[in-house]
């Protein structure tokens, strides 16, 4: 089961996200999670809620909405399968081993220059050369962000998220 925030849930139910809120407190919609939703429970719920209501409510525009939310969710999931959508998870663990990378580096940076600059005895040219191509190559392995977002072996591909 898939999990979608609640913008992504307003989207296809045709409503805001404040209104998705709203039905939360309701009780008409159910979070599984902090801010996440399961679509398709979320959609019958929204549904039966509907035709509860006043009575108004067109039958086949509410199948015509189930039918286009379950194209969508099919096609989001098509296109997580192509590569062209991620799960914010794997965003989050991406970007999480990022700034853990660059903060070791900089961290690092001390530690290793400080023999080289104490010896360089003040001259303030040749300390800021050194200094920015250490930077400079800090920053570049920042640049190369597709590894920290490649797919580690071992982990488990079909978890449970919400598509970004």
């Amino acid at each position: 089961m898939k999990l979608y925030a609640s913008n992504v849930v307003a989207d296809w139910l045709a409503v805001t996200p404040r209104r998705v809120r709203q039905l939360r407190d309701e009780g008409v919609l159910v979070e599984k999670a902090p801010g996440l939703y399961d679509l398709q429970s979320c959609v019958v719920r929204y549904i039966s809620y509907l035709r509860k209501g006043n009575g108004n409510t067109n039958l086949n525009d509410e199948r015509a909405m189930l039918t286009r939310a379950k194209r969508e969710a099919a096609d989001m999931e098509n296109e997580e399968r192509r590569g062209n959508l991620h799960r914010t998870e794997d965003i989050e663990k991406g970007l999480a081993a990022l700034c853990l990378n660059m903060r070791g580096r900089f961290s690092g940076l001390p530690a290793k220059l400080s023999g080289e600059l104490a010896q360089m005895g003040g001259n303030q040219a040749g300390i800021h050369d050194k200094l920015k191509a250490a930077i400079d190559e800090a920053l570049e392995e920042l640049s190369h962000f597709n590894v920290a977002f490649a797919i580690r072996s071992g982990e488990d591909e079909e978890e449970d998220n919400e598509p970004v």
